[in-house]
C-alpha cells in the first residue's frame, strides 16, 4: 500500500505542476472561457481546487500529529466564491502548493501507517484513500481546464493508471455514489484496460474477468473520464464498446460530477 501512497503522490505533484505552468499563462480573457465541466470557467475550476486543498491540508496535517486550526467549509467556499478569477489562480498555486508540500514531506512510515478525518466520512480512512480522492478530484478537473484549449487533452496516463488501481482498491467505494447501475436492464462485465468493470446491483472494478459480455476500446485515461462523466462528443474519438452494452449506456450510468 505504501508503494501506491508513493505512485499517488507523485501523480498528483505532476498534476499540479502542469497545471500551474497552464494557469499562470493564461489572459484573463482565457480564464473566462467556458471549462470542460459545463457549469464553471475555467477560473472556477481552478478554484474548485485551490478551495480543496485549502480545506484537505487541516486533516492531513492533524494526522501528521500538528495542531491545526481550521475555518468552516462554508466560509472557505464563500471566500474563493467572492475572488476575482486572478486571485483564484493565486489562490490554487498556494494552497495547491503547500497541500504538496505538506504531504510530500510525510516519512515512510507515516505513509504507509497514517488515517485521515475527513470529516464527511464515517471514520477516518487510510492515507491511500485521502489521496485517492484528491487524485481523482485533480485529474478530471485539470482536464477540464486543458480540454477548453486542446480538444484532444485526455487525463495524464500515470494519473489514470493510479486511479484505476484505486478504484479496484481503497477507492471502489466511491463507485457506489459515481454509478447509477439501475440504468441498465441487464448487468454487464465490460473488459477494460488491465481488467474489468462489472455492473449489476453495483459497480465494481476488478483486475481479472472470466467472461466479459462486453469490451471497452479506448486508452485507460478515456475509461477515467467515462466514469467521471467526461467521455461526451466530442472528447470521445476512437473509443468505442462492442457487445451487450453500448457506450451511450455506460454514459447513463456515469453521469458524473
Amino acid at each position: 500500500m505504501s508503494q501506491l501512497v508513493d505512485r499517488t503522490i507523485t501523480a498528483l505533484r505532476s498534476e499540479h505542476d502542469v497545471l500551474a505552468d497552464l494557469v499562470r499563462s493564461l489572459t484573463d480573457d482565457q480564464l473566462a472561457t467556458p471549462s470542460g465541466a459545463s457549469e464553471w470557467t475555467v477560473a472556477q475550476a481552478v478554484s474548485h481546487l485551490g478551495s480543496g486543498a485549502e480545506i484537505g491540508l487541516a486533516p492531513i496535517a492533524r494526522a501528521a500529529g500538528e495542531t491545526v486550526a481550521a475555518e468552516d467549509n462554508q466560509a472557505i467556499w464563500a471566500r474563493w466564491d467572492a475572488s476575482a478569477p486572478r486571485a483564484q489562480v493565486e489562490g490554487f498555486l498556494e494552497h495547491g502548493g503547500r497541500w504538496l508540500d505538506t504531504v510530500e514531506a510525510l516519512t515512510p512510515e507515516q505513509r504507509s501507517s497514517l488515517t485521515v478525518d475527513l470529516g464527511f466520512l464515517p471514520e477516518p480512512v487510510p492515507l491511500a484513500t485521502a489521496l485517492g480522492m484528491r487524485l481523482s478530484e485533480v485529474a478530471n478537473h485539470s482536464w477540464d481546464v486543458r480540454v477548453a484549449f486542446d480538444p484532444d487533452a485526455g487525463v495524464a496516463a500515470d494519473s489514470a493508471a493510479v486511479l484505476l488501481e484505486l478504484l479496484a482498491g481503497p477507492l471502489g467505494f466511491l463507485l457506489g455514489f459515481l454509478g447509477k447501475p439501475a440504468e441498465l436492464a441487464n448487468p454487464v462485465s465490460l473488459a477494460i484496460p488491465g481488467g474489468g468493470l462489472v455492473i449489476d446491483d453495483s459497480v465494481a472494478v476488478v483486475d481479472h474477468l472470466e467472461s466479459p459480455s462486453a469490451t471497452f476500446n479506448g486508452p485507460p485515461e478515456a475509461l477515467v473520464r467515462l466514469i467521471s462523466g467526461r467521455l461526451k462528443a466530442p472528447y470521445d474519438t476512437g473509443v468505442t464498446v462492442e457487445g451487450a452494452v453500448a457506450l451511450d449506456d455506460l454514459r447513463r450510468v456515469f453521469p458524473g460530477f
